[in-house]
């Protein structure tokens, strides 16, 4: 089993913790910096959401900068309220402790989340948005009632069934279209990270719903969306199209939860020059 590489760890002071946290990330490049905030769910970090990507954004001319939000990846896994102000903190503070100012966003699920509500509290460090299946977008109750991968993915995790290969591999099969493309590798990065995982990460996890204050956004947006996800339903386009100017979005057949994976080359091309020229 080849163990996940560590890069940084950096110490945050979080309003919402006693203690300091240590949030690990990885960086690659130099130039313009491209934050990526990966998705929620057991065993999930920055490095097994971005690794097809990250890199080829450090190649082409940017700073890219990945990091394992709290109770994720190699980051703290306080027991603590996991609401999304807790992520939006830790990822400000972590672009204020490496001096970064104006930021391009890329977020997945929970991180396109987490990229949204750092745009509305803070517009002019926002450059561009870079959203894929992003959550926020309507009451956490419609997520549970309508999306077969959220209930299977509660349910497995409550039961203690994802601290195997085998239990985890069938969730993350549901991520994805083709499920020939999740590797013996991703399962046991996730398998590594939710053995401490404690409960609270998912049992006390809180996104609002946004929607109402996304016409408050001015920055480019991109927004790419699989028409077969099975953990954000799809008609979350329309209700981006709806409130948001100057939005541009893709959806792609054929394809789960997980652009950035599924449509690797299309994503690091289409998003690089999105960020270049739009």
């Amino acid at each position: 089993m080849r163990a996940i590489p560590q890069d940084q760890i950096i110490s945050l002071d979080l309003p919402q913790l006693a203690q300091p946290l240590q949030l690990h990330y990885h960086e690659a490049g130099s130039g313009e910096p491209v934050l990526f905030i990966h998705g929620s769910g057991p065993g999930a970090s920055g490095y097994s959401n971005f690794k097809g990507n990250f890199r080829v954004f450090g190649e082409a001319g940017y700073r890219a900068i990945v990091p394992d939000l709290p109770g994720y990846g190699l980051s703290d896994k306080p027991d603590t309220q996991y609401h999304l102000d807790l992520f939006v903190d830790a990822m400000t503070g972590l672009l204020d402790r490496l001096d970064i100012g104006q930021v391009t966003l890329v977020g997945n699920s929970l991180g396109g989340a987490i990229a949204l509500k750092m745009a509305l509290d803070n517009p002019a460090r926002v450059k561009k948005l870079l959203l894929m299946a992003p959550g926020g977008l309507m009451d956490k109750a419609e997520y549970y009632q309508r999306m077969e991968g959220i209930q299977t993915m509660a349910a497995a995790f409550a039961a203690g069934e994802l601290r195997d290969a085998v239990g985890m591999k069938r969730l993350l099969c549901l991520q994805l279209f083709d499920a020939s493309q999740v590797t013996d590798e991703t399962v046991a990065e996730r398998v590594n990270v939710v053995l401490e995982q404690p409960a609270c990460v998912l049992s006390t996890m809180d996104v609002p719903n946004m929607a109402q204050r996304l016409g408050e956004l001015s920055c480019p947006i991109f927004v790419m969306w699989g028409m077969n996800d099975k953990f954000c339903p799809v008609d979350g386009v329309e209700t981006l199209m709806n409130h948001c100017r100057n939005i541009r979005v893709q959806l792609l057949s054929e394809c789960g939860h997980w652009v950035m994976v599924e449509y690797q080359d299309l994503f690091n091309r289409q998003c690089l020059d999105f960020i270049a020229h739009d």
